[in-house]
C-alpha cells in the first residue's frame, strides 16, 4: 500500500498496488525461454559473421593506413631525388640510410600484417 499527501491542501490518498495484471503465465515464460534457446544458434551465427566482418575491416583499414604511410615516405624520397640530381655520392648514401631507417619499420609492420592474415 502506498499513501501520499498533497502538500497544497493536505489531503491524503492511499492506493494498493497489486501485481495481478500484466504478469506472464508459466506457459508464456516457458515459451519465451524455448524461443530464446531456438534462436540462440542463429544469434551466434550472426555474431560470428559480424565479428569476422569487423576483423577484416580492421585489417583492411590498418593495411591502408600502413600503405599510405609508406607512400608518403616514397613520395618524399622521389621528390628529394628530383630536386637533388647533382648530389654527391655521400648525400645519396646518407639519404638512403635515412629512408631505410624510416621505411623499414613500416615494411616490418606491413609484413607482420601480411603474416597474421596468412595464419
Amino acid at each position: 500500500m502506498v499513501s501520499a499527501i498533497d502538500k497544497t491542501d493536505g489531503r491524503s490518498s492511499k492506493i494498493t498496488i497489486t501485481n495481478d495484471k500484466g504478469r506472464l503465465s508459466k506457459e508464456e515464460i516457458e515459451r519465451m525461454v524455448a524461443d530464446a534457446e531456438k534462436y540462440r544458434a542463429d544469434d551466434e551465427k550472426v555474431a560470428q559473421r559480424i565479428q569476422a566482418r569487423n576483423g577484416m575491416e580492421s585489417y583492411v583499414y590498418n593495411l591502408r593506413s600502413t600503405l599510405q604511410e609508406l607512400e608518403n615516405v616514397i613520395q618524399e624520397a622521389i621528390t628529394w631525388l628530383e630536386n637533388n640530381q647533382e648530389a654527391e655520392k655521400e648525400e645519396y648514401e646518407h639519404k638512403q640510410k635515412s629512408l631505410e631507417k624510416t621505411a623499414n619499420p613500416i615494411m616490418i609492420k606491413l609484413n607482420s600484417n601480411f603474416s597474421e592474415s596468412n595464419n
